[in-house]
């Protein structure tokens, strides 16, 4: 795709990309005077500087994309995000879905928001331009699922899982599959699922009973079965809705090996392509949920009345192969969310910490003091640095994950590409597990910071702890992200892809000089060590009871989640002392001059901006970090009290 159909698909000006370009380091579009949409744009674009993304700007695959034109794409996802997606969040929120007549309905206010979504090119920003998509990089695409997670996550699930099931045909489809689908589902008219859990197999996904039956004479097979949890499983945005469906053909293996993937849309489509007849898949209910109330979650029958056809993607029994690229994908986004909800909390908790005035300093012994803003307040600024701390770190994680997806995909060099492709493997379950998890307890401090007020619906907080609270349990839950990284990725390749991970992070701490970040990347090393320790104790437990290192897999990924996000902010930190050193020479500050680089933080927003950068890594380093410890005594105490007690 060229600049200027880039520019076209997105409806950008230069005037409104600008303006949002160069406002302060917090953009907030003003929906009314009670509601405000806030999020952190100056750490968007230095976490993407920090960890190498003109890296991939210089692959030869996107060399139509210029800083300029990504510049201005973002602007207008941050627009889009701000004045169509913001407005409805609570809206949409306290009218939730309806079922009436075996018909799902979604929000009447999402109606016209999705048609722009469709219209302005937002429906599958990284997808493949050969197919209506618009091939931005991923790293991109994550960013704008961030801006409008933040603004409203519910609606996010009418089209997140339409593109990868979309991408799942286009890998491995058959060439009438993808001429007959692919277009109508990156462009939104039609829309997708993963059709994988069941009312009796849930995480055990090779205990599903839908079955497949091939019609003799014929390309298609008679599907039945019954499916639950399905997102955006029928709504009336999309004309069509085509299911991606595990079963199991009479006769094959049983386990994941005997499943197969089907392509089962709703309404078949003719031999032009067009919407033909119902294919017998009826919506059976709906989920009443804690939150993400306006996503169309829905349980499904296939083949009530003998009349659903499904049509086998790529090979029989190859279907939990395939799933995986899907799940994977979706793991990513997920994590995604509970970066772009967490830190949304985050934003508003920090806004109304200003604004909210309550007791007098706790140094102020006159009787007479006046409240001040509760940011002034130790308590409050220890939970306000706690998140921010958090959010930047898996904000970070995330960012690198979606960069090395390209790496390892496009780069023209082979062991670029190879390691790339050993941290996202290993780094997948973390991202997914510890950013959603983090995503969640982020929102919980937010509501504490506003105290009683944030446990009314008018302030949004406890709304995002509702809807962030799902992606711990949905694509694996966070258990099985662990079972995951202890039982296949710290093995595979005969451990290469945790050494490859050791290596970098090794470099990464033995870096700084700077005696200010000396302590705080010792901490680093010393939290990096401790994994190792408890990562390579594991054969041995194992040896001698083979569920202890299973009993230990959570702790263990919250355990790398932690070392990896004070290792992403050390590199924020390296990045951040580099600039300063500029800084504070062109002011004629010197590096150890506490009392000359607080005024100059006076004047100087961006040197605000980096010397945040510093405490936000120390803070982490030595008032989190040390949880790692903490871990790794638990591990090596040989404590067997939840295998051995009765319940």
């Amino acid at each position: 795709m060229n600049h200027h159909s880039a520019l076209k698909a997105y409806n950008i000006s230069l005037q409104s990309a600008f303006e949002i370009l160069l406002s302060p380091f917090w953009r907030k579009v003003k929906v009314n005077e009670m509601s405000t949409y806030t999020y952190d744009k100056k750490d968007i674009v230095f976490a993407l500087e920090a960890h190498g993304f003109s890296s991939v700007l210089g692959l030869k695959h996107y060399e139509d994309y210029s800083q300029e034109i990504i510049d201005m794409t973002l602007a207008g996802a941050e627009k889009f995000a701000g004045e169509k997606l913001w407005p409805s969040f609570t809206e949409a929120d306290q009218v939730a879905c309806t079922l009436t007549d075996g018909v799902v309905k979604v929000p009447e206010v999402y109606e016209d928001i999705f048609k722009s979504f469709c219209n302005d090119g937002w429906y599958a920003p990284t997808m493949n331009p050969e197919y209506g998509g618009q091939g931005l990089p991923s790293a991109i695409g994550i960013i704008i699922f961030e801006f409008f997670v933040a603004a409203n996550p519910s609606f996010m699930f009418t089209s997140g899982l339409g593109t990868s099931a979309g991408h799942l045909i286009e890998a491995f489809g058959n060439e009438g599959q993808i001429s007959t689908y692919l277009e109508k589902m990156y462009s939104g008219e039609w829309g997708g699922t993963m059709c994988l859990t069941e009312p009796a197999a849930g995480s055990a996904v090779g205990d599903i009973t839908t079955g497949a039956v091939q019609v003799e004479g014929e390309e298609y097979y008679e599907i039945v079965g019954n499916k639950i949890f399905i997102s955006a499983g029928d709504h009336q945005l999309a004309d069509n809705i085509v299911h991606l469906v595990l079963a199991r053909v009479k006769g094959d293996p049983a386990g994941i090996k005997g499943i197969s993937l089907f392509v089962v849309p709703k309404f078949r489509p003719d031999s032009d392509g067009n919407i033909g007849e119902f294919n017998d898949v009826h919506v059976t209910g709906i989920e009443h949920k804690m939150g993400i109330k306006a996503s169309p979650t829905c349980s499904l029958a296939f083949g009530d009345k003998g009349e659903c056809r499904g049509w086998l993607l790529g090979e029989r029994c190859h279907g939990i192969m395939y799933m995986f690229q899907m799940m994977n994908e979706a793991r990513l986004v997920t994590g995604m969310q509970g970066v772009a909800i967490g830190n949304a909390a985050y934003q508003l908790a920090l806004d109304y910490s200003r604004e909210r005035k309550q007791g007098a300093k706790v140094t102020n012994r006159d009787p007479e003091a006046k409240s001040v803003a509760i940011i002034n307040h130790p308590d409050v600024r220890r939970n306000l640095l706690f998140m921010k701390a958090h959010g930047e770190a898996i904000r970070g994680m995330l960012y690198k994950a979606s960069i090395n997806v390209d790496l390892a995909e496009y780069s023209g060099n082979e062991e670029e590409k190879k390691e790339a492709q050993y941290l996202l493997d290993l780094m997948t379950p973390i991202c997914k597990a510890f950013a959603s998890d983090v995503g969640f307890e982020m929102t919980e401090k937010a509501i504490q910071i506003f105290g009683g007020y944030g446990y009314i619906g008018e302030y949004k907080v406890e709304q995002y702890m509702r809807d962030v609270k799902i992606a711990s349990l949905y694509e694996g839950t966070n258990g099985i992200q662990a079972l995951d990284l202890l039982g296949r990725k710290m093995r595979q390749k005969g451990g290469g892809l945790f050494m490859t991970w050791i290596k970098n992070t090794n470099a990464l701490v033995q870096e700084s000089t700077h005696p200010e970040l000396a302590a705080a990347f010792k901490e680093i090393d010393d939290a990096k060590n401790a994994l190792g320790e408890a990562a390579f104790g594991f054969q041995a437990m194992g040896g001698e009871n083979p569920e202890l290192p299973i009993l230990h897999a959570t702790p263990f990924l919250k355990m790398f989640g932690l070392v990896e996000g004070a290792a992403v902010l050390a590199e924020q930190a390296l990045l951040a002392y580099s600039k300063l050193e500029k800084i504070w020479e062109s002011a004629e500050v010197k590096a150890d001059d506490k009392v000359g680089r607080r005024q100059l933080q006076e004047s100087n927003l961006e040197a605000q901006f980096l010397e945040s950068k510093l405490e936000t890594t120390k803070f982490y380093a030595f008032q989190i970090l040390p949880e790692v410890h903490a871990i790794l005594h638990s591990i090596k105490s040989g404590d067997t009290s939840a295998l051995d007690i009765l319940f």
